[in-house]
């Protein structure tokens, strides 16, 4: 699909925003109006927009890890939502009980936002399996850092996935360390998207700071998906700050991070538009207006809504009643 010139637009724009909005919630965690844990997505905003891009998220599903805000903004949630998600409070997407590691919008087809390393990677096979045996045409992708690759369950998945011809894309974005230790340290194979073809599964490595790239690869990836051929894709991708706001980041030199810097995928694609005479600087300077208001209605947003109630400490629990009539009963 041909991308028409205001859907560059958008996509700049949204990379934009998600890096803005991340320096924001950095600022508020650091103030602490956001409290618990906290991964910011600085560097990685070529992947969620590119992604997005390319899918059709009437039909197509979107699941990841923890690192979840750039995903949750590119997909389409409320941002004021998302802040006061952050923040703890009731008007959040999860009601405030969620936090940055769970937010989730079923009907924006964004289902997580997952706290346990590789948990989503199953949960998306499922949500596969149930898009090939409902025939619906749609899609799913997943996502994952390079610290969970190695998780049992990916390669369980890979597994069912091609034995069902299931309509899935699994992505690492390998933003280069599994919190604090070079993937390279740790990992028998540095290609990652060699690992597929143990499964019969077709792997890509995709530069993850290049957001054409990225949605050209997706849009080649969904289109063999739909056609019950699972796809490995190896993201290669950079995380600006640390594995979470807590991380000292002694593992690695200012320096490496500034020769990241210097390939940063929002002014990679700006200068691509620029010459491709898609935008001009006024239109950069028109969206850093744009969006510092945006950003400011989000965090007072965030700021001025209430905290939960504490009785709704007991709502949303699943709880089986047997084993708790047992232990009232003496039983186990």
């Amino acid at each position: 699909m041909e991308l028409t010139k205001e859907k560059k637009k958008k996509m700049l724009f949204d990379m934009m925003f998600i890096r803005r909005f991340e320096e924001e919630a950095g600022k508020m965690y650091g103030l602490r109006k956001i409290g618990g844990f906290c991964h910011l997505y600085n560097g990685q905003e070529a992947v969620a927009v590119g992604t997005v891009a390319a899918m059709d998220l009437t039909k197509d599903y979107i699941l990841t890890g923890y690192r979840d805000h750039g995903f949750a903004i590119a997909c389409g949630m409320d941002p004021k939502a998302v802040m006061a998600e952050l923040f703890g409070k009731v008007t959040g997407s999860s009601r405030g009980k969620g936090g940055s590691m769970h937010l989730f919008d079923e009907q924006k087809h964004f289902l997580g936002g997952n706290g346990i390393v590789g948990a989503q990677i199953p949960i998306a096979t499922g949500v596969a399996f149930a898009q090939h045996y409902n025939e619906t045409g749609g899609a799913t992708a997943v996502f994952f850092g390079d610290g969970a690759i190695h998780q049992g369950a990916f390669h369980e998945s890979l597994n069912m996935a091609k034995i069902w011809n299931l309509p899935v894309i699994y992505a690492c974005e390998n933003n280069q360390f599994g919190m604090g230790t070079s993937f390279k340290r740790v990992s028998s194979v540095e290609e990652f998207s060699i690992m597929g073809a143990s499964y019969g599964i077709q792997g890509r490595k995709v530069d993850g700071m290049d957001v054409l790239e990225v949605y050209k690869a997706f849009s080649e990836a969904l289109e063999s998906a739909r056609q019950g051929l699972p796809v490995l894709l190896d993201i290669r991708t950079y995380r600006y700050k640390g594995h979470s706001m807590s991380d000292p980041q002694k593992y690695r030199t200012k320096e490496e991070v500034e020769s990241y810097r210097k390939h940063d995928p929002i002014l990679i694609f700006q200068d691509r538009l620029m010459a491709d005479k898609v935008i001009k600087e006024s239109d950069v300077a028109d969206f850093e207006n744009q969006i510092e208001s945006l950003v400011a209605e989000v965090v007072a947003f965030a700021e001025s809504s209430p905290e939960p109630a504490l009785p709704t400490l007991f709502e949303d629990v699943y709880a089986d009643a047997y084993p708790l009539a047992s232990l009232r009963q003496g039983g186990f």
